[in-house]
């Protein structure tokens, strides 16, 4: 009987052993003080109970039987954010944790403020603060970003950045209030030629050359139209009407309309689109030397030009309207409220590919 007594009580001590290793502290979560209009402390506290339940080391006390077990008692959780009334609604409900916070605002940030009460020695065991910007519909993940962060827990590092950073790459994260964001500013560069437009820059101007250098430096303005800013991806539109050649004493307007893609995470975007410009242009022919000869006229023999006509740059023919289309890509760097956006571009065409870089500067406009 003695040893049947004996095998009992060393089973019920295991079983109280392992029950205090591996039970979870119970947890129960108070709302959070908040005085703005965007949300509620009630609110804010579900989101706070939502995360720690996420957490694998609280038994996190449900909102209804918390709500119950208080009401029997005829008190309110309502404005109960310090120690000393965490405490006494922590023995109401039997539990080993409390936690609370406030969220206060300073203009275009908030301080998050997180205390975690111990029950039964009446004091904060641990305390979290961190500053956020001040995005109220963000206040769910800055919520998670905050518990995680708190508890030493892996979190989205590029949210955290969107959240924490003023001066973070733009998406519907940091500018809530904006589907199109204005990224408008000037620009600057420098276009190379290639093929026959090389050869004809280069040539003199007798021979319908502009007797310079096959490489142009433009300026003018990037008007910018973001559509769509979603997840990490904007979809946009630029318009970018330009200057070209003033460096050799040529004037050469162009208009160029670019559709394409920014990443908000790395600033990197592509976008194509066509562009038109006035150049000198002249019908003429290349004779049996590959000499060109401008115009339609033929005195030889016989009669009729064997030559095909053919139209191409000439600083002798007249303006005309010339088409092309562009392949861009480039990345955007900041520096404070500056971006500096860094674009490459190349134009292929029958005269040869174009190709070349420009760089421009533009504020953050809220």
């Amino acid at each position: 009987m003695k040893t049947q007594n004996l095998k009992i009580a060393f089973l019920l001590t295991g079983i109280l052993i392992v029950n205090m290793v591996f039970s979870k502290p119970k947890i129960a979560v108070a709302n959070i003080d908040y005085k703005g209009k965007d949300s509620n402390p009630t609110s804010l506290g579900n989101y706070l109970r939502i995360e720690m339940a996420k957490v694998d080391a609280f038994e996190v006390t449900d909102r209804y039987d918390q709500e119950y077990l208080l009401k029997k008692k005829d008190f309110t959780i309502e404005n109960c954010y310090g120690k000393l009334c965490l405490v006494e609604v922590g023995k109401m409900l039997g539990v080993d944790k409390m936690i609370s916070g406030s969220i206060d605002t300073y203009g275009e940030t908030i301080l998050l403020t997180l205390n975690l009460i111990d029950v039964a020695t009446s004091t904060t065991e641990k305390t979290f603060v961190k500053e956020y910007l001040n995005l109220p519909q963000e206040f769910p993940g800055i919520i998670s970003c905050a518990v995680k962060e708190m508890n030493s827990l892996p979190m989205d590092i590029e949210y955290l950045k969107r959240v924490t950073k003023k001066f973070n790459l733009e998406s519907s994260v940091n500018n809530p209030e904006k589907t199109t964001l204005n990224m408008s500013g000037p620009r600057f560069g420098v276009a190379f030629l290639t093929g026959d437009a090389a050869r004809v820059m280069r040539a003199g101007k007798q021979d319908g050359g502009f007797d310079g250098y096959p490489y142009l430096f433009q300026f003018g303005y990037q008007f910018e139209k973001q559509y769509l800013t979603q997840g990490n991806l904007q979809a946009l539109f630029e318009f970018l009407p330009m200057i070209n050649g003033l460096d050799q004493g040529l004037f050469i307007p162009s208009f160029t309309i670019l559709h394409g893609l920014r990443n908000n995470k790395n600033g990197f975007e592509f976008a194509f689109g066509p562009t038109v410009r006035f150049a000198k242009e002249a019908e003429g022919y290349f004779d049996a030397n590959n000499n060109w000869n401008i115009g339609t006229s033929w005195s030889g023999s016989p009669a009729a030009n064997p030559y095909p006509i053919e139209t191409r740059l000439d600083s002798r023919g007249d303006v005309k309207l010339e088409g092309g289309f562009v392949f861009a890509v480039g990345f955007t760097v900041k520096s404070g409220n500056l971006n500096i956006p860094l674009n490459t571009f190349v134009m292929p065409s029958k005269d040869g590919v174009r190709f070349g870089a420009s760089f421009g500067f533009n504020a953050k406009k809220n």
